[in-house]
């Protein structure tokens, strides 16, 4: 099977999209809500900004978005999980792949020094 990130990406981002729609809405879920479903399309979108880089710089700096972009969803969903215990467990998995992807875009930066 071949590997292919940008899909990786896309697939990532709708089901936080599908996650997102779940989600009891109150004064606490939604600015949360909000800021998850900001980061994590925005990984993959960086992602296919940074296959269309017009530099090496401009590559890496991409991907160095994708890196902080990731972890940024790390962080909502740890948020998310505690304010929906309903939806914790989903939360975790999440998490697990913004992880995956966190170690991804890191390797891919220390490799285009």
């Amino acid at each position: 099977m071949k590997y292919d990130l940008e899909e990786r990406t896309t697939k990532f981002a709708e089901k936080i999209i599908a996650l997102c729609k779940k989600a009891s809405k109150n004064i606490t879920t939604i600015p949360i809500l909000d800021q998850l479903i900001r980061s994590g399309t925005s990984i993959g979108a960086n992602y296919m900004e940074a296959n269309g880089a017009s530099s090496r710089k401009d590559f890496r700096n991409k991907i160095f978005i994708c890196k902080k972009e990731s972890r940024e969803t790390k962080y909502w969903l740890r948020l998310l999980a505690s304010t929906s215990e309903e939806l914790a467990e989903e939360c975790r998995e999440f998490w697990k792949e913004a992880h995956e992807l966190t170690l991804i875009f890191s390797k891919i930066t220390q490799n285009t020094k």
